[in-house]
């Protein structure tokens, strides 16, 4: 059976020693996967300095927040169980249950952090990576390149953002903060290509920087794998009934890295499938399609690199219109005050601001899903809240500009709207369709990106062995940050 070296732990030990030195010097303990999974084993000395620091402070004890079990409060919070949420019938028109993880509770409000992480974390550990010299690139369509320059704040490394101009105004406002620099590319959610184009020409003029391409970082794939996937598994011990089933986790396109987690699941459980969701004006999953749309966190027109075609089951479209209505519908109090009417529960309709546009727009494909395969109430699916709305007040804003103010009639329709959603622009994929989409790979990463073809048929033809040689390598990775944090030396003082 082949080997892959997907993630790179080759040991550069001159370099190595200046980034030993760059974290004693700043104070830098970096956690471990088993860590980041169970914060019961963090020592208690770095539990006792949380109490003294806010969520989003850029404080490298922070590193140990990256974790979907952070209390949910802004300051001086501790752990606990899995931040998750449960929503009620009532609101999805469904009788399964679909479950969702927490993003708000992670360092800057969403999810992204870890996978930053995943990917910058196995360069500086062993060397690869320069806190002296380099700067850290995080190319992405927003929340993975703030996860980015947070993380590399943290761990004292200098960072450059690139997003499309036409992302959020929270979100440049927060970079301008935290990131050296911010690129501003042309366009918006869609406009993926232009972001890698930027790459290109940083690599073209520039040695001090390394690029990390969620779009083909296998640490992102693998921090959602480990430590996503186990937060999953624990709420479904949790929650499911002798008499329940586990259906499947439905999740957006995206950078893929998200994805890990079902790779996880399935091995759990496996017959669960995977779906996942993209907008419906630019369709590049379902119908080789492209296009713009607003759904803030789901880049597209192109499949990623670190997407394990052979494991998705289906894909939904998602009608960027739907979720802009429903941003609406969950936030503005003539909405929430319209949900009670009809019956949602009121500690439900409160927890609302949990979920980003790109949440909403997960609801909405877990809904089509379970519609789809006609689930009962013993069913179970499984979705993440990658942000809050936190992030997305100046679109609230924005559109009581285009549209006027929302009222109650505007409400009902909505609500109408959202428990008669349609499994229109859903498909089941065949073994022909999943070939189809990996085939589109070629044409960003081969033709534009320069991978190897090897790499590509590797991906369909030996997909087990390929996507195993990421999963195996978690364990190699924390003996690696333990040496690493022992010749810091910090370690020895708690």
């Amino acid at each position: 059976m082949p080997k892959y070296n997907l993630i790179d732990l080759t040991i550069n030990k001159e370099q190595l020693e200046k980034t030993v030195q760059r974290c004693r010097e700043r104070n830098i303990i970096i956690p471990t996967f088993k860590q980041m999974k169970n914060p019961e084993l963090i020592p208690q000395k770095i539990k006792d300095e949380l109490k003294n620091i806010g969520l989003w402070d850029v404080h490298p004890r922070n590193l140990f927040r990256i974790t979907w079990k952070n209390e949910p409060v802004p300051f001086g919070g501790g752990f606990g169980k899995v931040n998750y949420m449960v929503l009620p019938s009532e609101l999805t028109g469904v009788p399964a249950k679909i479950i969702a993880l927490v993003g708000k509770w992670f360092p800057t409000g969403a999810h992204k952090v870890g996978a930053t992480f995943g990917c910058l974390v196995p360069r500086l550990i062993t060397g690869q990576f320069d806190p002296t010299r380099h700067k850290a690139v995080w190319p992405s369509t927003g929340n993975y390149c703030r996860g980015g320059a947070y993380v590399s704040a943290l761990l004292a490394c200098e960072s450059i953002a690139i997003l499309p101009e036409g992302m959020s105004k929270e979100r440049f406002d927060w970079l301008a903060n935290i990131a050296g620099e911010v690129v501003k590319t042309p366009g918006s959610e869609s406009n993926v290509k232009e972001i890698f184009d930027k790459c290109w020409e940083l690599r073209r003029t520039r040695d001090d920087v390394v690029i990390f391409n969620q779009f083909d970082e296998f640490g992102n794939h693998l921090w959602h794998y480990v430590v996503t996937g186990s937060a999953m598994e624990e709420v479904l011990a949790e929650v499911m009934s002798d008499s329940d089933e586990f259906v499947g986790t439905v999740l957006s396109s995206g950078s893929s890295g998200t994805l890990g987690c079902a790779d996880y699941l399935k091995e759990k459980f496996p017959t669960s499938k995977l779906a996942v969701g993209e907008a419906l004006q630019c369709p590049t999953l379902l119908y080789n399609g492209y296009g713009a749309h607003r759904i803030e966190g789901i880049g597209d027109k192109h499949v990623p690199w670190i997407h394990n075609v052979r494991n998705t089951d289906m894909v939904i479209g998602l009608d960027d219109e739907v979720t802009i209505r429903l941003l609406r519908l969950f936030n503005e109090p003539i909405g929430r005050d319209y949900l009670e009417e009809q019956g949602v529960p009121a500690e439900i309709v409160r927890s609302l601001d949990l979920l980003g546009i790109s949440s909403i727009g997960n609801v909405v494909a877990s809904i089509k899903f379970a519609k789809y395969f006609e689930l009962t109430k013993n069913d179970v699916i499984f979705t993440v809240f990658t942000d809050s709305m936190e992030l997305y007040g100046s679109r609230l804003k924005e559109l009581e500009e285009e549209r006027g103010k929302y009222t109650r009639e505007q409400a009902a329709k909505d609500f109408d709207m959202l428990m008669n959603l349609s499994i229109e622009h859903v498909l089941e994929l065949r073994h022909y369709d999943k070939k189809r989409i990996h085939n589109l790979k070629y044409f960003t990463w081969i033709e534009q990106q320069g991978k190897p073809i090897e790499e590509l048929n590797a991906q369909w033809y030996d997909w087990k062995a390929y996507w195993g040689s990421v999963h195996e390598i978690t364990d190699k990775i924390d003996q690696l940050i333990e040496e690493f944090n022992d010749r810091v030396g910090l370690i020895h003082n708690l």
